[in-house]
């Protein structure tokens, strides 16, 4: 006989009755859409109206990610915070005023690189304090046994618009121009405003007494002391960290690599990465079922592996176009689904272990460690690239990042068969 609760995880509620969860999935698969068009436009008007530099451009992407380095302590003051519903709205109101700054400066001929910049770091710094503030009011509006559910359908919704946004990005670019087309996505996070804006949630009080005595730094020290001390959060921020720095070793040198080392033109190249796309679409609805017919642990450890492993396959391309084409489809078609194994169960898994009143704090350890060494891994990537060739750099890509799995193995997460254990 099976308990209630084994009961409850084998059997999820259905998260299409879940009107919260609704919204929020509404919410992000707007504003995702809407991304892949700015992620277009921003390096484009640096580019076309501002006739910028390879290095002011490499800027303008460094400062999108820099306000990551500040999930720590912005995390520990929105885990201070009682209405995260609030936040979520109060980050897309922010972005699509930012971006609106763009066209409006255009029509004046205003626009200038201190204002990309400025408006790079602001975007980013709407996405940090977005995804820190869902962390804890995700779980406030799905249940414990529909973590994996719903986190296959946000991943999937992600995926499909990197299937099809960049094509529609790329035309509303070339009809409207770049700083006029970023007006999109501004009108995409309003509307995930006002999905946010329509949920109904009680949200968990705050226990302001302990939080008052506390400073924003000890309470970031906080956050990052537990996951450093928690097997399952210390092993999967290890695991997590490592794989992405060998990876942005391999995605800064890439289109390089295909365009210069395997001879492919840019249709092809733009080929192979919609294949890729396709894959993470795949692995987003697969990993639901390969975490309850093999484990949700062992699926964490397979997509370890399998995310970086196949850039080994690009990297060993050649032959004709063919399979020179193949080989870098078939890299990121297999990558691409094992990251999906990799993040829905682990993200899953990460959200059961956490204590409600530190989500963001843990989410802003994360951050700042897992995304900082994002631009790292692409810099070194850069630097062996020139020193030892593209080819040998992504075979220690592949090799570095597949061996990130061995933060897995001392811990508990192999184990793991399901979020009841």
């Amino acid at each position: 006989m099976r308990s209630a609760q084994e009961a409850a995880v084998l059997s999820p509620p259905s998260l299409w009755h879940n009107r919260g969860f609704r919204s929020l999935w509404a919410a992000q698969a707007v504003s995702q859409f809407g991304d892949r068009i700015t992620e277009l436009a921003l390096p484009l008007i640096a580019v076309v109206v501002l006739h910028a530099t390879p290095f002011e451009v490499a800027v303008v992407t460094a400062a999108v990610w820099l306000p990551n380095l500040l999930g720590l302590l912005l995390g520990a003051w929105v885990d201070h915070r009682r209405r995260k519903r609030r936040l979520l709205v109060a980050a897309d109101i922010l972005r699509a005023v930012v971006l609106l700054s763009l066209p409006i400066a255009y029509l004046f001929e205003a626009v200038s690189l201190g204002q990309l910049y400025a408006v790079a770091l602001l975007i980013g710094a709407g996405e940090v304090l977005f995804n820190m503030a869902n962390a804890p009011f995700f779980v406030t509006l799905v249940p414990r046994a529909s973590y994996i559910d719903a986190n296959s359908k946000l991943s999937a919704t992600r995926s499909i618009s990197f299937i099809g946004g960049p094509a529609v990005g790329g035309v509303l670019i070339q009809l409207l121009t770049a700083p006029v087309a970023v007006v999109v996505d501004a009108v995409s996070y309003v509307a995930s405003a006002v999905f946010l804006g329509r949920i109904r949630v009680q949200e968990p009080p705050i226990d302001h007494d302990d939080q008052d005595a506390m400073s924003l730094l000890h309470r970031a020290k906080e956050g990052l002391h537990f996951v450093l001390h928690h097997p399952v959060l210390r092993a999967s921020l290890g695991c997590a960290t490592t794989v992405n720095f060998f990876t942005f070793m391999s995605g800064a040198l890439l289109v390089l690599y295909a365009s210069r080392s395997l001879e492919l033109g840019s249709g092809l190249i733009g080929l192979a990465f919609g294949v890729g796309a396709v894959g993470g679409l795949l692995g987003a609805l697969l990993a639901p079922f390969v975490s309850r017919r093999i484990g949700i642990g062992r699926t964490i450890v397979i997509g370890a592996i399998l995310f970086p492993a196949p850039i080994a396959l690009a990297a060993l391309a050649g032959g004709p176009v063919w399979a020179r084409l193949g080989a870098l489809a078939g890299a990121e078609l297999l990558s691409s689904i094992g990251v999906m194994l990799f993040d829905v169960p682990l993200n899953a898994l990460q959200t059961s272990v956490i204590p409600d009143g530190l989500r963001s704090r843990v989410a802003g350890a994360f951050t700042a460690v897992n995304y900082g060494v994002r631009p790292l891994g692409a810099v070194v990537g850069g630097l062996l690239g020139t020193s030892l060739g593209l080819r040998p750099t992504l075979l220690i890509a592949a090799a570095g990042g597949t061996l990130s799995f061995l933060w897995l193995l001392p811990s508990p997460i192999p184990g793991f068969r399901s979020l009841s254990e």
